[in-house]
């Protein structure tokens, strides 16, 4: 074994062990090289046959609770215990080996080391085998006097696989109880006589022989017959095997039917000796009782047979046999006989026997000189032998268990119901209690007398739980195996009933086993990993999907999905592939490129896939979903439980962008109406496209940049919302001068439009299958100023607040101070102020007249009455709520250097702020009384008015009725 001093050993009986069914069996095990108590526990475990990975627990010394519920019962009822040799040797004994004790014995010893160190168990296997011994020799009554010969047969078989040796012997019983048999004679397994003690000198003198004869015959002799050698003969056989320890073993024995020797000696008086071949019966069984009578042979006798002292039968001298009234019927019917085989034995015999049979036997036995004579010279009755019948079905009795106490759906239930005790046809049904119903049961098969079977409506679909069996076996166990269970609704207490049947009445017996069957879903999960989270753009990766279970998963049909979400999502995750359980994959249409990407390997319970050469396409999260079917059923159908993993992030590197942006400062002054702000790269790949992206932070210093335009790696336009308006678009264009410089242009730009502009620019490369974007660069600043070359305008820079009531208008101040210098023209732009820092421009009149509407939604409401020429106040009509804010207008001057040349500003100036405040229309006149104060008080005190005018008239009234 490889083991050293010091070292745990546990051994164990070698197998293999072949032993009879129906047997008392005995394993031993015992344990040395431990440490801690001197008396060391231990525990017995079996591996069946049909499941010879699964652990079954059988019988402990230590934990009660051990046992599996197949076992419990017999453990309990000391069918199964272990016996204890010394505090480190025990022996299993199994009192009565059934079929399925066939399997693995596994002898466990708990650690009590301080450290585990050396072998804690061992294995040994048994199997169970038919018994085929037979030994058989026809019952008789023998009447002998002293010095005769006595010679009886006997015949013996057996029909064992296995090489086995045989022993016959023959035994004396005398008195009550087989504890009191002699030895007479053994021809040992060794093919030796061995004679018992009382006979061992009359075997050395000849007189006590045993010979074989034939093939399968065995005859006693014995010779000078002794009053010692009176009582019941009989002949045992035991069949022998041996085992791999070179021991032999006596695995069967079979006793033939006794035969009652009655020896005679001359000159003796009336002696009467009654025997009953079984004391203990049930109805329908057969009663045979021998009355033997000893004197002289000239002797004739008269026979009485008595029950309770009342007579039954009688026989004269000459043989003559008469019947008590109340038993002539049955003797007609055969039930009942009386005769003698010799002159010396007498015969009663009762078949069928029932419950008015029990009672006290006895015969008395009259001696008389001549046949014919009317006086018996004595009369000698027997000892009485009471003799018990008990009703059919006394002894009937079953035992529930089962092999699969504990099962995951899908797999098969194995109930075993053992008869014992049936002396007549039996029927037979299982029932199922589930615990959902308490007080419901559901049949699920019977057996009918004659072999019939039928199932139970819910079990009669072969495609649910697979085809039933229920079968008897030559011991009289019947097993009930459901191939396929379908869920947890199958657990539940599981009833075999019993029913034995005799003449017209029946007799029932019942018995339970429990069983848990657990869902698929029970433990089943799966667990996702990936050795690496960020791979780099054309590199390959795996993701493994573990799944586990409280099961076996390897005996079940399993069915794996693979799922991908694209990062940023784009709907619903994609089904890459499903592997079947038949080995078939499906791939998903979603992305059409992975099935030649990716390589899907199964080993045992893990799924690994292999996705080659990565692409941007490929970032996102990842996920596995499990699905399990019941085993032993087709087609499949639903799944009966399904999980999912984790999530796994994927991360796709992509080259690195070489893109370098020039970042310095800068500052553009103009005088005119147009400005042009440039974007430099500085270095790029070859290869690559750009999007350019201009900004504009206002002059205010707590505002965000505003999104100009954005120009795509195609050329796509797409404005900011501060500048989607048709006019700030015709103002705001960006374009690409050279590979390598974008430029902003704004056209007719105003002070509005001062502040600091810059790009960020995106560098973008094909890669397969579409663009990505590698990185990008952000501009330096450049600042927007105007150069004015005039003196300063002068406005009027008071402010003002304004309240309009919705759906009229208002007029919002804007005056110029001062004259205008010769040929110069003035522009006016009027701004609302907005809370991003760039404020809105509403309208706009140029220096040529022309008007232009920025806001084009308001064109139709805007209005500039120039009642003067250095009045710009502006009219907004039908006032709406969305109107209230500030708001103040910027004059610009400008002048023509010469004809044909263009306009520049050469001075501007802004007015203050004007606030305007909306009002809520007038509805009823109501409200207009409300809104108006004098109004509001007039009507309140108009009551007390009118209270006191009306007293100083009566007050009148009065002195002049006085006077």
């Amino acid at each position: 074994t490889g083991l050293t001093a010091g070292q745990r050993l546990v051994t164990v009986q070698k197998g293999p062990l072949y032993r009879v069914r129906g047997s008392h069996v005995t394993l031993w095990c015992k344990v040395s090289g431990y440490q801690g108590p001197a008396e060391q526990n231990f525990q017995w475990s079996i591996y069946l046959p049909s499941a010879p990975e699964r652990e079954v627990q059988i019988v402990s010394t230590v934990d009660p609770s051990f046992p599996y519920a197949i076992y419990t019962q017999r453990v309990r009822g000391r069918g199964i215990f272990v016996e204890r040799l010394q505090g480190d040797a025990v022996l299993l004994h199994i009192t009565e080996l059934q079929e399925r004790d066939a399997g693995q014995y596994e002898c466990h010893t708990p650690n009590t080391d301080e450290r585990y160190f050396g072998s804690y168990s061992a294995k040994t296997n048994l199997t169970v085998i038919p018994d085929t011994l037979s030994a058989s020799m026809a019952p008789q009554a023998l009447s002998h006097t002293e010095g005769d010969v006595v010679e009886l047969t006997c015949e013996v078989s057996k029909a064992t696989a296995q090489h086995t040796h045989l022993s016959v012997g023959w035994y004396l019983l005398q008195g009550a109880g087989e504890q009191h048999a002699k030895e007479i004679l053994t021809l040992s397994k060794d093919f030796i006589l061995k004679p018992g003690p009382s006979y061992e000198q009359r075997f050395l003198e000849g007189d006590v022989q045993l010979n074989k004869v034939g093939n399968t015959t065995y005859k006693l002799v014995i010779r000078g017959v002794k009053q010692s050698d009176q009582g019941q003969l009989y002949c045992e056989a035991a069949e022998w095997i041996e085992d791999p320890d070179k021991t032999w073993k006596d695995i069967s024995r079979s006793q033939t039917q006794r035969t009652w020797l009655a020896v005679l000696s001359q000159g003796r008086d009336l002696s009467v000796d009654l025997t009953a071949t079984e004391p203990s019966l049930s109805e329908g069984d057969t009663l045979q009782l021998s009355c033997v009578v000893e004197a002289p042979k000239s002797s004739s006798f008269q026979v009485i047979w008595l029950l309770n002292d009342m007579e039954v039968a009688r026989v004269d001298p000459h043989g003559v046999l008469t019947w008590e009234e109340e038993y002539e019927e049955r003797a007609k019917l055969g039930q009942l006989r009386a005769f003698k085989p010799s002159n010396t034995v007498y015969v009663l015999t009762i078949s069928e026997v029932g419950l008015k049979d029990k009672g006290t036997y006895q015969c008395s036995v009259s001696e008389m000189k001549t046949p014919g004579d009317l006086h018996s010279i004595q009369t000698v009755v027997s000892s009485g032998i009471q003799v018990d019948v008990k009703p059919i079905g006394y002894h009937l009795h079953l035992s529930v268990s089962t092999s699969t106490p504990r099962v995951t759906a899908g797999d098969p239930l194995i109930l075993h119901c053992e008869v014992q005790g049936a002396t007549g046809p039996v029927s037979l049904r299982w029932w199922h209690l589930p615990p959902q119903q308490p007080g419901h049961r559901e049949l699920v098969a019977a057996m009918e007398r004659d072999g019939t079977l039928s199932l139970g409506s819910a079990y009669q679909d072969g495609g649910a739980r697979g085809s039933l069996r229920l079968q008897k076996d030559s011991s009289g166990t019947f097993t009930l195996v459901i191939p396929s269970t379908l869920d947890e609704e199958d657990s539940g207490q599981y009833r075999c009933e019993a029913t034995q049947w005799s003449r017209g009445q029946n007799w029932t017996v019942k018995g339970e086993a429990a069983v848990m069957v657990s869902s698929m879903g029970l433990g089943l999960h799966a667990t996702l990993r990936s050795r690496i989270a960020t791979v780099s753009y054309g590199q390959s990766f795996e993701l493994f999907c573990q799944v586990g279970a409280s099961y076996a998963l390897e005996e079940v049909p399993v069915s794996v999905r693979w799922r991908f979400q694209p990062s940023p999502p784009t709907g619903p995750p994609h089904e890459l592939l499903q592997l079947l359980p038949n080995g078939t994959v499906l791939w998903g249409t979603a992305q059409p490129r992975f099935q030649g990407k990716a390589q899907l390997v199964k080993t045992d319970t893990s799924f690994r896939l292999h996705i080659h050469s990565a692409l941007p396409a490929n970032e996102g999260t990842y996920q596995c979903e499990v699905e399990v079917w019941r085993r032993n059923v087709l087609p499949l159908g639903q799944p009966a439980a399904s999980t999912s993993s984790n999530a796994v992030g994927i991360k796709v590197v992509l080259p690195e962008s070489k893109l370098q942006v020039a970042t310095k400062d800068s500052s553009v002054e103009i005088a005119s109406s147009n400005a042009a702000i440039e974007c430099r790269i500085v270095f790029a790949q070859n290869n690559s496209q750009f999007a350019a992206t201009w900004y504009l932070l206002p002059p205010l210093a707590d505002t965000k940049p505003l999104q100009i335009v954005r120009a795509s790696y195609s050329s796509i336009l797409e404005y900011g919302s501060e500048f989607s308006s048709p006019a700030q678009k015709s103002r705001f264009l960006s374009q690409r001068v050279s590979s390598n410089i974008f430029q902003l242009q704004i056209l007719s730009a105003h002070l509005g439009d001062q502040g600091s502009y810059y790009c960020v620019v995106e560098e973008w490369l094909w890669l397969v299958d579409g663009w990505y974007k590698l990185g990008e660069g952000t501009s330096g600043r450049t600042t927007l100023k105007f150069k004015l070359s005039g003196e300063q305008l002068q406005m009027e820079k008071t402010n003002h607040s304004i309240s309009a009531r919705e759906g009229e208008e208002a007029t919002l101040p804007c005056q110029l101070q001062g004259a205008l210098p010769p040929r110069s023209h003035l522009s006016a732009t009027w701004f609302q102020v907005k809370g991003s820092g760039r404020d809105s421009a509403l309208l706009s009149l140029q220096h040529d007249g022309t008007v232009e509407y920025p806001e084009e939604r308001l064109a139709a409401r805007l209005f500039l009455r120039r009642p003067s020429a250095d009045d710009f106040s502006l009219t907004l009509s039908s006032v709406e709520r969305g109107d209230a804010g500030a708001y103040y207008c910027q004059l610009q001057e400008w002048q023509q250097q010469s004809e044909g040349k263009d306009w520049a500003v050469q001075a501007l100036a802004r007015s203050g702020y004007t606030q305007l405040t909306t009002i809520p229309p007038e509805s009823t006149v109501l409200s207009r009384i409300c809104s108006s104060p004098p109004l509001l008080n007039f009507i309140l005190y108009l009551p007390l008015v009118l209270i006191l005018l009306l007293a100083l008239a009566v007050f009148c009234w009065y002195c002049k009725f006085r006077k």
